[in-house]
């Protein structure tokens, strides 16, 4: 069932959005060469906590043999889609890492990602972080009330599409609120003036995962992290969106105007 969120709740949505943000900005002065993703999640897991919130991810989900998510961030490398678990493998040169980041704040949920360059990474590798943060702009632009779901899923894969890029199918955006995952599912790819249509109240967490070449996605033996079986390097970027009557407001952002996500700093 669609929860829709009345102006109260999405003020409340923001604040939680704010403590997100800035364990996302701790993060991004800390990621670079040498530093371990053990050590990005405890500098996220304290800027959450030391502001009152609570890490979303930390002891989610399990079940079937897979124990409970270990971390406050997912930390996906390279190949890694998404899910991966910090650990102490130090971030090299020419790597690529997505930090995904969730929060809960005075009982609602917040949901943050970027895919971060180390040092210098090759041309391709720049053009995929480039074309998958496009793509979620042109997501949340489409993000508008009257509009379908489909216009947002197709919005996404035709810039991922038009660049040479593949829209991961496996894994898909959500909404979001009091729970950390509710109704709809948001894929990143459909078709265009399908699927429920937007209302004011509606907050989506609007998460492209792009990857440079199609090839289905395995998980690995800790039964969270999922990666390109054939290698392919993959990104992720999201933002948590709610749909008003004067525009998609993105609160994950330093402002609700979608275009801040194509100006956001890049290492």
């Amino acid at each position: 069932m669609i929860q829709i969120k009345r102006r109260a709740e999405l003020e409340v949505m923001a604040e939680a959005a704010r403590v997100n943000r800035e364990a996302m900005d701790a993060v991004a002065a800390a990621v670079g060469v040498g530093v371990t993703t053990r050590e990005l999640n405890a500098i996220a897991e304290d800027a959450i906590v030391s502001r009152g919130g609570r890490p979303a991810f930390k002891g989610y989900g399990g079940g079937h043999g897979t124990p409970p998510y270990p971390g406050t961030l997912c930390t996906s490398v390279n190949e890694v889609v998404v899910h991966g678990i910090p650990d102490d493998r130090r971030l090299a040169d020419g790597d690529i890492v997505s930090v995904d980041i969730g929060t809960f704040y005075r009982g609602f949920a917040a949901d943050l990602a970027r895919t971060f360059p180390i040092g210098e990474v090759p041309e391709e590798a720049r053009r995929l972080i480039a074309t998958t943060e496009a793509s979620l702009v042109a997501g949340i632009e489409a993000a508008q009330v009257g509009h379908r779901l489909g216009d947002v899923s197709a919005a996404i894969q035709a810039v991922v599409e038009a660049e040479g890029f593949w829209v991961v199918r496996e894994f898909v955006g959500h909404g979001i609120g009091r729970a950390f995952h509710e109704d709809p599912e948001v894929p990143n790819y459909g078709r265009a003036g399908t699927g429920p249509v937007l209302r004011p109240g509606l907050v989506l967490a609007i998460e492209p995962m792009v990857s440079t070449r199609s090839t289905r996605v395995v998980v690995g033996d800790d039964g969270w992290a999922a990666s390109t079986a054939d290698g392919s390097l993959a990104a992720h970027v999201e933002h948590t969106v709610a749909v008003t009557e004067d525009g998609p407001w993105v609160l994950t952002a330093r402002t609700d105007r979608a275009t801040a996500v194509a100006a956001a700093p890049r290492r």
